[in-house]
């Protein structure tokens, strides 16, 4: 397999990928590309402060007390301007809904635990739990047991 980029600002950007037949590599490779808005972040609003929250530095979001709130790697809580269903558009397809309240980075969920009730909650690397609704659980699973 060949790699090749070429920076050139006059140009219009494009990506073209030859291959012989498509796999989970190229399916990966269009989600990302289609995925892709330009920007890697959002702004995030907590008391006074107005922040930058890098898309890979976002745990989750999710909505609470009617509000939409980021998650961040040190489990500080930023209040978004959004909707979640306008982000689930914009964000970058590492991001996964695990129920029908709270989207997910993938990237940071260190593990899925069974709770007594029957359910599975996510855990993140902040320390944050948040439960993963059984439809969005199966569809997890089918995306891990593609790659």
């Amino acid at each position: 397999m060949k790699y090749k980029l070429i920076i050139d600002k006059n140009a219009d950007e494009e990506i073209i990928a030859i291959v012989h037949a498509p796999s989970s590599l190229t399916q990966q490779i269009e989600n990302f590309v289609c995925s892709y808005s330009g920007a890697d972040y959002m702004m995030g609003y907590r008391d006074d402060e107005m922040r930058k929250l890098a898309f890979e530095e976002i745990e989750c979001i999710t909505v609470l007390d009617r509000k939409v709130i980021a998650i961040d790697a040190k489990g500080n809580r930023y209040s978004l301007k959004d909707r979640l269903r306008d982000l689930e558009d914009v964000l970058p397809s590492y991001f996964i809904r695990i129920n029908k309240s709270t989207l997910a980075n993938e990237h940071r969920i260190l593990r899925f635990d069974a709770v007594f009730s029957g359910g599975v909650d996510a855990v993140f690397a902040c320390g944050y739990r948040e439960y993963v609704s059984r439809r969005c659980f199966a569809e997890i699973r089918r995306r891990y047991e593609r790659v």
